[in-house]
């Protein structure tokens, strides 16, 4: 009797486990802009609090060489939205290709669309096939309104790529986001707005994209957490009051998401993700031990923090070294959700879902690229130069990273593996690494049909 009994208990956990394995899981993606990959507890700040992020790390699977597609927001998510390579689609940086003074610039550099497409299928269009409904909540920064390209909600998102009008304090208006009384934070409205769509969408599967404006600039945070941190001694790297209270805030909103889930009784059955859509601003933070900031092609302007939650798959604590970039998310929320690709449509990226199910796995892909061959002004030219960035190239191939720059033909090549800070440039000792990565890079290039700059610019002034 027994035995017969415990069969019976097998076969009723079977049939619920192949109940749960049917349910179309939710998919909540945080989208934070301008967060670096250190500005976060878990990945090792001392300043910043993020009790509520750090807690999601430790439920989570934690990639510790995850990337954005580009160093700035705009191509980051178009790549994100599309499933691919700049050059596919190209939108490769924020407005203006020529952005700095013209007597500086060598080349003239390709030339940047600002809306993603029509014809392009995005993320959210194609989970609506399966059933889902969809929300984007902030900042969209890839046309007029998200709802021509997938999205049934749309919550403060246009083309702007940051805060307008008051910046993150009402009185402000935003699409279907108006408040005229003072005083309410962008980043608190947003998350109770992300809320009340989980609480509305309980019944049914659905993708929740949660873009704050937080961290951009400007650097604008409630007065009573810049106090706090005023109050709070700095450590080492990180000294900005008002930057550590924006973090905090975006913290506040994932432990607020959090507990709804939880009310609701939705979390076993909903997927949590966050990251950045580029590094740090270096006018606010800093990305050490990275090399660079937002804008550049060295790792402090592309690697960002990436966790996942996916309950009865992702082993709670567990890292991830392999590389992943941001056009591996569209393949991915696929495969999460049994969704199958639109018909003839291409995907740059993979699925990240056998990372996920087991840390020590690999993909197999020989490499992941960059492409910017556009000028950002700024500090932190590496030659001296006025500009964050030149036109330049990047590949990542295991351990190696090879950068490029259009101008000069520079090359620099980095271990990733002994020197995360891209301090030493080993093109010299291993010239044939050098030269195969940059035979897979001219190759992918040839592939995407990448633009690279070089016609020489009339005003250049040496």
């Amino acid at each position: 009797m027994a035995r017969l009994s415990f069969i019976f208990l097998l076969t009723l956990l079977s049939c619920s486990n192949l109940i749960f394995a049917s349910e179309k899981p939710n998919i909540v993606f945080f989208f934070i802009d301008d967060m670096g990959w250190a500005d976060v507890g878990f990945m090792g700040s001392e300043y910043h609090e993020t009790p509520n992020i750090d807690r999601l790390a430790a439920e989570s699977m934690v990639f510790t060489d995850a990337y954005a597609n580009a160093p700035n927001c705009a191509p980051s998510r178009a790549c994100l939205m599309s499933g691919k390579y700049s050059p596919r689609h190209g939108i490769y940086t924020v407005g203006d290709p020529r952005r700095g003074n013209h007597k500086f610039r060598k080349l003239e550099p390709s030339e940047n669309k600002t809306v993603l497409a029509d014809d392009f299928i995005t993320v959210a269009e194609t989970l609506k096939t399966n059933g889902y409904r969809t929300a984007a909540m902030g900042k969209w920064h890839l046309g007029a309104d998200p709802t021509t390209q997938g999205f049934d909600v749309n919550i403060a998102g246009k083309e702007w790529g940051s805060p307008s009008g008051g910046g993150y304090h009402s009185p402000y208006k935003y699409p279907n986001l108006v408040n005229k009384q003072k005083g309410e934070y962008l980043t608190d409205r947003l998350t109770d707005e992300a809320c009340k769509f989980i609480e509305e969408s309980r019944s049914k599967p659905f993708f929740l994209y949660l873009s704050h404006y937080a961290v951009h600039t400007p650097i604008q945070a409630k007065e009573s957490l810049t106090e706090k941190y005023l109050a709070k001694p700095t450590s080492e790297h990180h000294k900005n009051a008002k930057y550590a209270a924006m973090v905090q805030s975006v913290d506040e909103s994932v432990g607020k998401v959090l507990n709804t889930l939880d009310e609701l009784n939705l979390s076993q059955k909903s997927i949590v993700v966050f990251t950045s859509d580029n590094g740090g601003f270096g006018g606010a933070t800093s990305n050490f031990p990275l090399r660079g900031a937002k804008g550049m092609l060295y790792e402090g302007g592309i690697r960002e923090p990436f966790i996942c939650r996916w309950p009865g798959v992702t082993q709670a604590g567990s890292k991830c070294d392999e590389p992943i970039i941001g056009i591996d998310l569209y393949p991915t929320f696929l495969e999460m959700t049994n969704t199958s690709t639109p018909e003839g449509y291409e995907l740059d990226g993979q699925s990240i879902v056998p990372l996920l199910k087991n840390a020590k796995a690999s993909l197999d892909r020989d490499a992941i690229f960059w492409h910017f061959p556009c000028y950002l002004q700024g500090t932190g030219d590496p030659h001296g130069g006025p500009f964050r960035t030149t036109p330049a190239g990047a590949i990542r191939e295991g351990d190696w990273k090879l950068i490029e720059w259009f101008e000069s033909g520079r090359m620099e090549l980095y271990n990733l593996k002994d020197d995360i800070g891209e301090s030493k440039n080993l093109l010299k000792k291993h010239p044939d690494v050098a030269k195969d990565l940059y035979a897979t890079m001219k190759t992918w290039r040839a592939a995407v049909n990448a633009p690279v700059p070089t016609t020489p610019n009339p005003k250049y002034k040496p």
